[in-house]
């Protein structure tokens, strides 16, 4: 049988203290992957220290994570993907696991789960912790699932996962959209616990608590509405449709008692709002339509991968 190929891939932007470590970790942990570095643009020579420790080093010059992942996706051919951060905060003893987990078709996408271990033990910025929490929430939520960690960044992919994922995302908002991604289109994601460190004094990290947060729930709030379109514009038209009876009720109460209607403004609204309602409830049956239809279209790309992934 042919040997499985398997790439690290490692997106980074001023790692220089940690990425020597984290590259020579994961080359013990699995001698026959080729480890790849993305630098995306550090000033601090990241690239020429990640290359005198043995990974392939390649260039994204557009900033942000999800370009970075991006270009990965797009360049590389193997077996097997396991992506880690630069900053050392992830084990590489779980890489094994992971890779065939993926390797022997038990999963198209494993998630190296830090909340239920040790990451609000170690993670010492508590608003990155009641973030990780919300996010968990609203997506379990809107999208029925139980993933524990939505935006860990130790993951391992199949082939087909990463040649049918369509990055939209620019920045760490990403690890959002592959969790929403793999849940909507019914892939195998299974879950391990891992145990997160946090970052050594001198690191910082990259993430900005509040606007990365506001991108995250933004792509939440946009692919609530691409992958769920019935139920979000269901609930917009119920707003719309509790305005309509708040302001029409009495004008109806009035009518009755009086059979004249004296309030024309407060009618004109709520019929403004009632007529918003009804738009709201036509386009989320349109769009989940469309949507359904674009599902069987993924199906069908899927099955092509599939095809020239045989015949390679």
């Amino acid at each position: 049988m042919e040997k499985k190929k398997i790439a690290v891939l490692i997106p980074c932007y001023n790692e220089s203290q940690t990425i020597s470590k984290v590259v020579k970790d994961y080359k013990k942990a699995l001698p026959e992957a080729d480890i790849y570095v993305y630098d995306n643009n550090s000033s601090d020579n990241t690239d020429k220290i990640a290359k005198k420790a043995g990974a392939i080093v390649k260039y994204e010059y557009r900033q942000g994570k999800g370009n970075v992942i991006r270009s990965m996706f797009r360049d590389l051919d193997y077996d097997c993907y396991l992506m880690i951060d630069g900053d050392d905060t992830y084990p590489a003893e779980n890489a094994r696991e992971m890779c065939d987990l993926v390797l022997n078709g038990k999963a198209d996408m494993v998630i190296g789960d830090r909340l239920s271990s040790t990451y609000f033990q170690e993670n010492k910025r508590p608003f990155h912790n009641i973030g990780n929490k919300m996010v968990r929430w609203f997506i379990n939520t809107i999208f029925k699932n139980n993933i524990k960690d939505i935006m860990t960044g130790y993951r391992a992919f199949s082939y087909d996962f990463v040649k049918g994922f369509p990055i939209l995302s620019k920045g760490f908002e990403i690890e959002t959209e592959m969790t929403i991604h793999a849940v909507d289109k019914n892939f195998k994601v299974v879950e391990i616990p891992v145990q997160y460190r946090d970052r050594p004094e001198g690191s910082v990290s990259k993430l900005n608590t509040i606007s990365d947060g506001i991108k995250v729930l933004k792509t939440i709030g946009r692919l609530f509405e691409e992958y769920r379109p019935a139920l979000f514009f269901n609930i917009m038209a119920s707003i719309f449709l509790i305005l309509f009876l708040i302001f029409f009720s009495p004008v109806l109460i009035e009518y009755f008692k009086t059979s004249a209607v004296p309030r024309f403004p407060t009618l004109i609204v709520s019929t403004l709002f009632g007529v918003i309602a009804i738009l709201l409830w036509i386009t989320g049956v349109i769009l989940e339509i469309i949507a359904k239809k674009h599902k069987q279209l993924y199906e069908l790309y899927m099955n092509q991968i599939n095809i020239m992934k045989k015949d390679k």
